[in-house]
């Protein structure tokens, strides 16, 4: 095992200096928000689509932008508006009088990384049009099924659900993110520099890698090992989400619902990525820790009662963290 894990090693130090890339050039047009490109390099990393929410100006588009220019991977974008159709995001059949045929439009989510931009603007039914393109990487169209580019990344973003015009997004859906990230305001120093840099031109990034080089190291990340054990922990602090009073009983009330075995698989994924960053070719309890709120934030259904005392789902994992432990 240590000498499969040696071997694993060696070829994530080719991976290191590529992600070490993608972040400097990501800050050329990003001030701060470490934790958040860290986040979208795992969900890169581990094949999952990523929501990411905080309220408007925040560079969350930025963000996504600047990832998918530094990796040479296509990007398209939907602005997601009330009026949105289905057919705007997977494509439609459009029938020629000519021939008496149909023809088959492809819609935007036919790319590498799809930036859905205030997902939560649109209706559920358009919000539902992406579920067969996160979960199967393939969009039906009539009779047809088209397989999607790989790498194929999702990365939506949402207004917190308290402002005007906004729609919950289908808890099916929420369950295909593999994570939620929460992007908060920047800091006096951070917010300076951006001022400081919005009178400037905004620099053209460097590409560092290829789809081929993503697809490649997704490969490696999947084979970072973790042990026994740390399955075992990880599977505990997923059931304690569905019965939290058995590992707290100040918790007793608090979730209408857990989370599924999904986010047992996510949260091993997401170890293995967090791992990775570090350039190591197994998952420790702390990277299941680093990632936990991410993975299980949006897969819990708070009770009326514990949102009446303004608790959080982050401050439910806290405590979960804190209490179960390592068998």
């Amino acid at each position: 095992m240590e000498a499969n894990i040696e071997a694993l090693e060696e070829q994530l130090a080719t991976v290191a200096p590529v992600l070490q890339a993608a972040r400097d050039e990501m800050a050329k047009v990003l001030v701060g928000q470490r934790a958040l490109v860290d986040r979208l390099l795992i969900g890169l990393l581990a094949n999952g689509h990523v929501l990411i929410e905080g309220v408007p100006g925040l560079a969350k588009t930025t963000a996504v932008k600047a990832l998918s220019d530094a990796l040479a991977l296509e990007f398209k974008r939907i602005q997601f508006t009330p009026d949105l159709l289905p057919a705007d995001v997977v494509g439609t059949q459009i029938y020629q009088p000519s021939s008496g045929e149909f023809t088959t439009k492809k819609g935007p989510v036919f790319t590498h990384v799809l930036l859905s931009d205030e997902i939560n603007r649109a209706p559920p039914k358009v919000q539902s049009a992406l579920l067969e393109s996160m979960q199967e990487r393939q969009v039906t169209l009539g009779d047809t099924t088209y397989v999607l580019p790989a790498p194929f990344l999702v990365l939506a973003t949402q207004n917190p659900l308290e402002q005007e015009g906004t729609y919950p997004l289908p808890e099916a859906q929420m369950d295909r993110f593999l994570m939620k990230l929460s992007v908060d305001y920047p800091s006096l120093e951070e917010e300076m520099e951006i001022l400081e840099r919005s009178s400037k031109a905004v620099p053209s990034l460097s590409h560092v890698a290829s789809a081929e080089d993503i697809l490649a190291a997704q490969a490696l990340v999947s084979q970072v090992h973790i042990s026994d054990v740390l399955r075992r922990y990880i599977v505990d602090l997923v059931r304690a989400t569905r019965a939290p009073e058995a590992v707290d009983a100040e918790l007793r009330g608090t979730l209408s619902c857990g989370a599924s075995p999904r986010a047992s698989i996510a949260l091993a994924a997401c170890a293995r990525a967090h791992a990775v960053l570090d350039g190591r070719g197994y998952a420790l309890p702390e990277d299941v820790k680093a990632v936990a709120p991410d993975v299980l934030r949006h897969r819990m259904l708070l009770t009326y009662e514990a949102e009446a005392e303004g608790l959080s789902a982050d401050r439910v994992v806290e405590r979960i963290l804190a209490a179960v432990e390592m068998q």
